[in-house]
């Protein structure tokens, strides 16, 4: 999901800017915007908001999406790092952990910054 989020912040970017930059004449009541040499659409102002309105929705679901699967990402690791805790203070194996690893500390010890 966060390729996804990232593809279409990334998307809607560059298409804004692709169109502010060949259109920057600005226009009449009725514009046409073209890109890449082809007209796409003829719009008044009303509809030149409305499609500005419409992509920085896309935009902002894109970045929505990113931030949404950071949150999930660090909510399952925080889940798993502390069953992992659990199991090393009752002594039992940590499934999928390599028999060589159980005695070393999973934790960095010393110094942590901002609570982490």
């Amino acid at each position: 999901m966060f390729l996804l989020g990232i593809l279409l912040v990334g998307a809607t970017a560059a298409f804004v800017a692709l169109a502010i930059v060949e259109n920057f004449s600005g226009g009449g009541p009725g514009s046409s915007v073209t890109m890449l040499g082809h007209t796409i659409a003829t719009l008044n102002a009303l509809e030149t908001f409305l499609a500005g309105m419409a992509l920085a929705l896309v935009f902002c679901l894109g970045l929505a999406m990113m931030t949404g699967s950071v949150r999930i990402h660090r909510r399952r690791r925080a889940r798993y790092t502390a069953r992992g805790a659990m199991a090393a203070r009752e002594g039992e194996p940590i499934a999928g952990e390599p028999a060589a690893a159980r005695g070393k500390p999973r934790h960095r010890r010393g110094l942590h910054i901002f609570g982490h």
